[in-house]
């Protein structure tokens, strides 16, 4: 019964997929209705400190946006990127990389994709080497980042563990930092020399002899440099640069945090320090509130948090109602062959399109199984699979963005421009994450 339980859970994450966003999250409501009333599961609770991450940092990532803050960081990117056009497959990444590290998400990335395809194409660079990799680069520094919801989380489980109360956020940051990053690095440099050059790929020559296509790819010009700023707009990135680095001192030093007697989690702090940074950058930069809503990192994080409410309390009624029955068998497996672990987290992502919510779901399974908690942390870029399938909305766009045909989603639907950067960057960076975990955890 409970297999079959299981591939109903799994019916409704599909279907919910098929809508994304929004109905990912409704349509797991359902799923959740009919575990508890029809097959008489007990209800969890909801996920409730994640989605109120999600609130708090969206908040404040989108006043950053309604105050010019984005704007002027992808002038930043785009001058990095033009002053040195022929490594624009290494530097596209890295750049992608960092604003995701800053921002802990990864749809605010979308403006920067035009010009590293525009850079490409004016140097006569395969777009899609850069590009597809930029976008995996995006997606996989989200467990890097130390105000991502998946981040946050993982450290206010782990916490809570006897004898792991000394395990902090740069203490995890500290693995998923450089274990990304590492993988970003190498799948860039695979990305280098992949597929034909541009000038010998068959879709490209197919749009070029094509004169509606020809108009287009010879005129389009993408750029950011060409719009003076105010200087509330860097100083609304100076802002929550420094909001980020208030966060990291008060992890570092736990008495800050302490008050009678009592140390704060830093899930809390995480949230309130994102919502005074908000209000701060509003008043310091004068922004007009009615802008913030209208963002493309507000709509997307708010989608976000209501994916997550639903699959997450869906899926976290099922386990824990059937981990009893399963984990013997489960723990056996995973103490055996250890990756099979992040293997089961990898999937996961793959059917949820979410990092936070695979978190969520799979870290629970992890420490009631007993797994070390330095492997549940090496792990953490497997919780990024959602490159697999090629539906995410930023894999989308960048395919829409490439106008020379070269980024694409192949005739067999797997064989698309994101599989093999992705699986590089995410075994990558889970083998050094293990290692590093080993060593500093």
């Amino acid at each position: 019964m409970l297999y079959l339980e299981f591939l109903l859970l799994l019916v409704f994450l599909y279907i919910g997929s098929r809508y994304g966003g929004i109905g990912l999250g409704v349509v797991s409501g359902i799923g959740l209705l009919v575990e508890v009333l029809v097959l008489r599961m007990p209800p969890t609770s909801p996920p409730v400190n994640v989605m109120l991450i999600i609130l708090a940092v969206v908040t404040c990532a989108s006043i950053l946006e309604a105050a010019g803050g984005l704007k002027y960081m992808l002038q930043v990117a785009e001058r990095i990127l033009r002053r040195s056009p022929k490594r624009v497959t290494l530097l596209g990444p890295t750049v992608t990389y960092i604003m995701t590290l800053m921002l802990g998400t990864g749809h605010a990335v979308y403006s920067v994709m035009p010009i590293i395809g525009d850079v490409a194409l004016k140097n006569g660079i395969r777009p899609e080497r850069p590009m597809a990799a930029a976008s995996v680069a995006s997606q996989l520094a989200i467990t890097g980042s130390p105000i991502s919801a998946a981040v946050v989380y993982y450290l206010s489980q782990i916490v809570q563990l006897p004898g792991h109360e000394n395990i902090t956020l740069l203490g995890i940051i500290s693995v998923t930092i450089p274990a990304t990053f590492i993988g970003t690095m190498v799948l860039s440099f695979y990305s280098m020399r992949r597929g034909k050059e541009l000038q010998d790929d068959p879709e490209y020559q197919r749009r070029m002899s094509d004169p509606v296509w020809r108009e287009r790819i010879e005129n389009t010009t993408n750029t950011s440099l060409d719009e003076t700023l105010p200087s509330s707009a860097r100083n609304s990135v100076l802002l929550f640069l420094l909001a980020l680095i208030c966060i990291v001192i008060v992890a570092m030093v736990p008495s800050i945090r302490t008050i009678g007697g009592e140390k704060i989690s830093m899930t809390p702090i995480i949230q309130m320090m994102m919502l005074a940074f908000g209000g701060i950058i509003l008043l310091a930069t004068k922004t007009e509130v009615q802008k913030v809503p209208t963002g493309v990192v507000f709509k997307s994080g708010m989608v976000a948090a209501i994916a997550i409410f639903g699959i997450a309390w869906m899926s976290d009624t099922y386990f824990k109602y059937a981990l009893p029955s399963f984990e013997q068998g489960i723990t056996q497996m995973v103490q055996s062959y250890p990756w099979t672990f992040a293997l089961a987290l990898f999937i996961v992502s793959v059917v949820v399109n979410s990092q936070a919510a695979t978190a969520r779901m799979m870290l629970p399974v992890g420490l009631a199984m007993g797994l070390p908690v330095p492997l549940l942390i090496g792990l953490m870029p497997a919780t990024y699979g959602y490159f697999f399938i090629p539906n995410y909305p930023s894999d989308i766009a960048t395919v829409n963005f490439d106008v020379t045909g070269t980024t694409k989603i192949g005739k067999y639907y797997f064989n698309h421009s994101f599989m093999v950067p992705g699986l590089i960057g995410v075994v990558v960076a889970c083998v050094v994450g293990v290692l590093l975990a080993t060593f500093f955890i």
